[in-house]
């Protein structure tokens, strides 16, 4: 096999290959699309506004860009949501909305095959499975991977409009 056929050949298998960010919610490892983050931030205090579900904790002005702050350790009602130095907040893009994720900490961005990753079980998990693309496999480590499309773009969580695109 010439040098350029053996590249190629390493190409498409790169491409069905994924890459994630990981980040820790409590004792939990999960892990999202790696094309969805924008940037990886300290957590600030935020501007609360009213009425808003516990897990929105507010607001926050990012380059002059007015963004949503939700503390995903509330949303999937973890015990014990504090605040320290691990602390961060993905910044994500959804739906052509910028939308901030308070998580535990981020350790690493982590290549997986499609045959490290298992079909989301349908039970015991304290995340709807609607909102999982599946659990990632690799080696001592299972990682849930959360599709933060539908879990933003939820009715629930009401952050983005789905129907300003028709």
């Amino acid at each position: 096999m010439t040098q350029a056929n053996s590249d190629a050949v390493l190409s498409a298998a790169e491409a069905d290959n994924s890459e994630f960010l990981v980040f820790s919610l409590g004792e939990e490892e999960y892990a999202i699309d790696i094309l969805k983050v924008q940037e990886i931030r300290g957590y600030e205090n935020v501007t609360r506004i009213a009425n808003a579900p516990d897990f929105i904790k507010g607001v926050t002005n990012l380059r002059g860009v007015i963004v949503p702050i939700v503390d995903l350790r509330i949303k999937f009602h973890l015990d014990n949501v504090e605040y320290g130095g691990q602390t961060v907040v993905i910044v994500v893009n959804v739906a052509d909305r910028v939308v901030g994720i308070v998580v535990d900490g981020v350790s690493d961005v982590m290549t997986l095959t499609p045959d490290q990753i298992k079909p989301a079980p349908e039970f015991g998990v304290t995340l709807s499975s609607d909102f999982l693309s599946g659990l990632g496999s690799l080696e001592d480590r299972m990682l849930v991977l959360v599709d933060i499309d539908k879990l933003l773009t939820s009715e629930e969580m009401a952050l983005v409009d789905t129907t300003r695109h028709a």
